[in-house]
């Protein structure tokens, strides 16, 4: 067929479209709507009214417009979170960016397998948007590529420490973690006497290690005895509730001498790490896992790094690679997951992005100033602080000075919208009745708060406990009959919401990012 003919094809299309455009739009009965398109001078019309699967308002709807009763619950979650003093050490308000990303059109692409190597098509820029987070991942951390590789398709934290077990340590093989109560993480093999309650424990042979009881600081020396007792396949440098740095050349040395992995679980302290202003586990480990929420401020994912290049050289002068690529890529997928979610994957692009920023790292340095003036505050009021203070962005509250136990600190705490959590201190027996708080600094950071700022949040933190001391004394030392005074008692009822009311107003006075009513 000749150009020409072509084009008086086109032409001819062209005139049709916009004759039945003017129909539609002339037509007052319909009451249709089009929509026109100019796309290299193609028309396209949608014609809204027509019978289709879905109508047009459920595709093309507001959710406030179709689904009323559920944003206006989000709505309410909007409101607290403007509202309250969110402490929560492991919680952060994201960017516009990150959350832009995470409603764009990228959640509805199929992309199983790396990029390059999908088992679907149409994945093209998918590749390209892995490619760029992968890349801006090492850069973050000031990485080289033919040192370090990275997989991004992490549905989250506990995801990605999961896979490089399975990738790297064999089924039942034995691993070290730092012990739950003691402020290690359940994905880092938790169990007690009666139950494995995480899958870790459930796969894999798990050994804790343990703080020193009076200085709530890792007991090092201890950890390298049990080592060669265990002979564990990989040890896990990592916290989930521990506010000093860790001494990763004391890791590393513990788990050479033991022919071990080393593995650091930098979740918390990624965006520290980052902005350069703590130790970096890339010095010495083997494999570096991490989530992207926390201080990184990023969406809710998980990244997993692993070492790449020759691991040492052998009695015969032989070089011994590093084999880890393959077992964590694979062990990802198709090991225990499926399609990666792209939409994350975009927001670690962009996360990772701001994470190079000079206003990052300032950012970090402020978390940790605030984090330190909470601390010395709170200890200047005669709370008990575990290991004396912190490095990093969190705080842990020994509540047993005060009378208190953590969940009654956390309770009265969150009705007067300061969100915490209960948290084991070193000594506590169990951990579903922890004698502690986690209280952080990042979310509050990111708000703008700095140091004369967290002086009002410690009087308000003391206000709200010495206000649990009260309902104590009244309640007895059930938390059932605790919370029930909370109920029942007028005055406290009235002494709750005025201390409320005050946090609201003063936390309403910083802007929170994001958009503005969800």
């Amino acid at each position: 067929m000749s150009n020409n003919v072509l084009r008086a094809c086109f032409r001819d299309i062209t005139r049709r479209i916009n004759s039945h455009t003017s129909q539609i739009l002339s037509n007052p009965v319909q009451k249709l709507q089009a929509i026109i398109h100019h796309n290299n001078k193609i028309f396209v019309v949608r014609n809204f009214n027509t019978t289709s699967i879905m109508s047009n308002k459920v595709l093309n709807g507001n959710l406030w417009d179709t689904d009323p009763e559920l944003f206006d619950i989000i709505k309410k979650e909007k409101q607290r979170q403007a509202s309250g003093l969110e402490m929560i050490a492991s919680e952060n308000f994201t960017s516009v960016p990150v959350l832009q990303c995470l409603s764009s059109c990228l959640h509805n692409k199929y992309s199983e397998g790396m990029p390059n190597q999908r088992y679907y098509g149409g994945n093209e820029f998918i590749d390209e948007i892995e490619i760029l987070a992968q890349q801006r991942s090492l850069e973050a951390y000031k990485l080289k590529a033919e040192d370090w590789g990275v997989n991004v398709q992490p549905y989250s934290g506990s995801p990605a420490n999961f896979a490089v077990y399975t990738g790297l340590v064999e089924p039942h093989g034995r691993i070290m973690g730092l012990d739950l109560p003691d402020g290690g993480h359940l994905t880092h093999g938790f169990f007690t006497a009666t139950k494995k309650i995480s899958a870790t424990s459930i796969f894999f042979e798990s050994m804790p290690y343990k703080v020193d009881p009076k200085t709530g600081l890792i007991d090092y020396d201890k950890l390298a005895e049990t080592a060669k007792l265990f002979k564990p396949r990989l040890i896990i440098a990592g916290i989930s509730c521990y506010s000093r740095c860790l001494d990763y050349k004391r890791f590393r040395q513990i788990a050479d001498d033991n022919g071990a992995i080393l593995m650091a679980d930098m979740a918390h302290v990624s965006g520290l790490v980052a902005a350069g202003l703590i130790p970096s586990p890339f010095d010495v480990c083997d494999v570096v896992t991490t989530t992207t929420h926390k201080t990184l401020r990023g969406p809710r994912a998980g990244v997993i790094f692993y070492r790449k290049g020759v691991r040492s050289v052998n009695a015969k002068g032989e070089k011994i690679m590093y084999d880890f690529e393959s077992k964590v890529n694979q062990a990802v997928f198709p090991g225990l997951q499926g399609g990666p979610h792209n939409h994350a994957i975009a927001a670690i692009a962009t996360a990772m992005k701001q994470a190079t920023m000079p206003e990052f790292v300032e950012y970090q340095r402020q978390v940790i100033k605030n984090a330190q003036r909470l601390c010395s505050g709170l200890m200047s009021r005669g709370y008990d602080i575990a290991t004396g203070g912190t490095d990093v962005h969190l705080v842990l509250v020994d509540m047993r000075s005060a009378g208190l136990s953590g969940a009654r600190a956390e309770r009265i705490l969150e009705l007067c919208s300061v969100a915490c959590n209960k948290n084991t201190v070193p000594g506590d027996k169990s951990a579903l009745n922890p004698s502690g708080i986690r209280l952080g600094t990042p979310a509050l950071t990111t708000r703008g708060l700095k140091e004369t700022d967290i002086d009002r949040v410690v009087d308000y933190i003391d206000k709200a406990l010495k206000l649990a001391q009260e309902i104590t004394k009244i309640s007895g030392p059930k938390l059932v009959d605790f919370n029930k005074v909370v109920v029942e008692n007028a005055d406290i009822k009235a002494k709750i919401n005025s201390l409320k009311e005050d946090i609201e107003t003063y936390s309403r006075s910083f802007p929170l990012p994001g958009y503005e009513t969800y």
